[in-house]
């Protein structure tokens, strides 16, 4: 299925920590613009779908998240530059503002699920997804 972001490849997602697959189709997100879009006006994520908001620096304001327009509840995993996880919330459609308790320089949101299998302290790696 076409998101409409801006970047093509779709990758997994593990949690090298725990030694879990935990999503397959995993879309990046790297333009401001999709940034911004995010998951707005989604009608839902599948089980194994997620989205990946990388940023460019570690920081707390610019991976604060915003849930206005979108329709359902996600898990927001922050991530260091070292992809190691260092706030995981659930955030519920139309509420202003998320913000990583520690600064962070990437974001993946899931389905609310996800937040059962990682941690703060875990260490996620991602993978192209073969064919």
């Amino acid at each position: 299925m076409d998101i409409g972001y801006d970047m093509a490849t779709v990758m997994t997602v593990t949690n090298k920590t725990q030694g879990k697959r935990l999503l397959d189709r995993v879309h990046r997100c790297t333009s401001f613009l999709c940034r911004l879009r995010g998951l707005t006006f989604r009608k839902g994520l599948a089980t194994d779908e997620g989205l990946l908001l990388v940023g460019q620096r570690d920081s707390r304001t610019e991976t604060a998240i915003h849930m206005f327009f979108v329709f359902f509840p996600i898990a927001a995993i922050w991530l260091d530059s070292q992809g190691q996880v260092v706030d995981a919330q659930l955030a519920r459609p139309f509420r202003p503002l998320y913000v990583p308790c520690a600064p962070a320089k990437d974001i993946l949101e899931g389905p609310p699920g996800l937040l059962h299998h990682v941690q703060a302290g875990d260490r996620l790696c991602f993978g192209e997804r073969a064919p």
